[in-house]
């Protein structure tokens, strides 16, 4: 009788153990299981497309056959590629033509919609410059074709009306990439600015009070308190800015196709031709790898900058 007892009270004394140790098991997996449908989805979208891209820019693929493995062939050959060098040359002065002026652009028109009491004229500006922003670009760009392309062109009529010369804004070599440099800053620069009315309208108001009792004028506001204290924004647009202009694909595949020749060939737009017109998917990989390890590095000194910046983080 002693033994059954014994016997019995050690499978109690089991049956609890398990009963707690699925308890903490449930508990510390609970977490896990609210970001496992945004885990399958980065999985899924981001990192096995990375893998396959890096595995694939290695072999020699043309979608319609199985791949072959040739190495680093395709990432030497990029050298030697007149195509690619040409849309990385693009690319990079699209980039550091753009990014500049429409941060600047953002900046001055947020401050000076902040600085502004409410009035019809402040809402009708800010509503005006964030248009283009909702707006697709693929239709901006068959607009912008219509209103530049040809003597006919609304734009180029209105130059004609008053004398001057018309350009043939995109198909002149040295007009086309600065036309759609103009367009894209035209299309960003409204929503960096709402970026920036964001981050003004967190900076106290007593310390622009307390300059101008110092004696400091609007200039003095404007480059030793609003500038240094929107540092942090201004990295985040700077940043946010260059790797949407590496990306650039829509507009110039609507508007001028790359073209004239090859001088508005972007990298994306290279990579789409490689693999929808050439069907050389294994070579569009390597083009696609060099292109996100310039992203890939522009975000790593994004995030040390930003690491630095310890006075407002």
């Amino acid at each position: 009788m002693e033994d059954i007892i014994l016997k019995k009270n050690e499978e109690l004394k089991k049956s609890r153990v398990r009963t707690f140790n699925k308890r903490k098991i449930l508990k510390k997996s609970t977490p896990y299981t609210y970001i496992l449908p945004i885990g399958i989805l980065l999985l899924s979208f981001y990192v096995i497309p990375i893998i396959m891209s890096i595995y694939f820019s290695f072999t020699k693929y043309n979608i319609m056959t199985p791949a072959k493995f040739v190495g680093f062939k395709n990432y030497l050959n990029l050298a030697q590629d007149k195509m690619f060098m040409a849309s990385l040359k693009n690319t990079i002065i699209y980039t550091v033509g753009v990014v500049p002026l429409q941060t600047s652009i953002a900046l001055l028109m947020a401050v000076w919609i902040t600085k502004r009491e409410k009035s019809r004229l402040n809402e009708l500006v800010k509503g005006a410059m964030f248009v283009p922003v909702i707006s697709s670009m693929i239709l901006i760009g068959i607009i912008w074709r219509i209103f530049l392309n040809g003597e006919l062109s609304p734009l180029n009529m209105i130059f004609t009306y008053v004398g001057l010369n018309t350009p043939n804004w995109i198909g002149d070599t040295k007009l086309a990439l600065p036309t759609l440099m103009g367009i894209s800053i035209w299309k960003n620069v409204g929503y960096f600015m709402v970026i920036y009315i964001s981050a003004l309208m967190d900076i106290p108001k007593s310390y622009y009070e307390s300059a101008r009792v110092d004696g400091a004028n609007k200039l003095h506001e404007f480059f030793y308190i609003t500038v240094p204290l929107l540092k942090p924004t201004t990295i985040m647009v700077v940043f946010l800015g260059c790797i949407w202009s590496l990306q650039t694909f829509d507009l110039v595949y609507t508007l001028t196709g790359g073209g004239p020749g090859v001088s508005t060939m972007t990298m994306v737009l290279h990579i789409y031709n490689l693999v929808f017109k050439q069907f050389r998917a294994g070579y569009a990989m390597a083009v696609a790898n060099v292109l996100f390890l310039l992203i890939a590095i522009i975000s790593i000194f994004q995030r040390k900058l930003l690491q630095r910046d310890k006075s407002i983080y």
